[in-house]
């Protein structure tokens, strides 16, 4: 089980943290512009990525995003906004930590946290701030009624 969705069904509260890392391939790159139909060429062609000033192709910076769902998803956030400033590329072969810090929380769930996002190289690739709903009275129940079923619809 998730150790993330355990701390959901006990209670967050602001400054609590989670940090995830990923190493995203080629092969991400491809699933997530087939996906999402984003077809720039800055992320499937060489020579128009080195015209725009990068060493190869990018990832989607919405690939790099990506990585708060799953800590959104484990903790059952209902995300409401994302706002994210992509500072510098992503490249396939990067392993990238997404460090997320919840920075509100009101008496409704209410919240508000912060993600940085690091290359391998300790460099600022991107930021973000979130808003949306955590789960508080009967929903973290729900939750725990799910973890104690085995969690069937949780894949981490």
């Amino acid at each position: 089980m998730s150790k993330l969705r355990h701390r959901a069904i006990r209670g967050l509260k602001p400054g609590d943290s989670f940090e995830i890392r990923r190493t995203f391939t080629r092969e991400d790159t491809l699933a997530f512009g087939g996906l999402t139909r984003d077809y720039n060429p800055v992320h499937y062609e060489p020579r128009f990525a080195q015209d725009k000033g990068f060493s190869g192709i990018v990832c989607h910076g919405l690939l790099t995003g990506s990585m708060i769902c799953e800590v959104g998803g484990q903790l059952a956030w209902l995300a409401t906004g994302m706002s994210f400033r992509f500072r510098r590329p992503v490249y396939p072969g990067d392993t990238i930590t997404c460090c997320l810090v919840i920075t509100q929380i009101d008496e409704r769930g209410g919240a508000h946290a912060t993600a940085t996002f690091f290359n391998q190289h300790g460099e600022q690739v991107a930021t973000a701030e979130l808003t949306g709903f955590l789960p508080t009275g009967r929903s973290r129940d729900i939750l725990a009624d799910m973890v104690a079923e085995g969690d069937p619809t949780n894949a981490i």
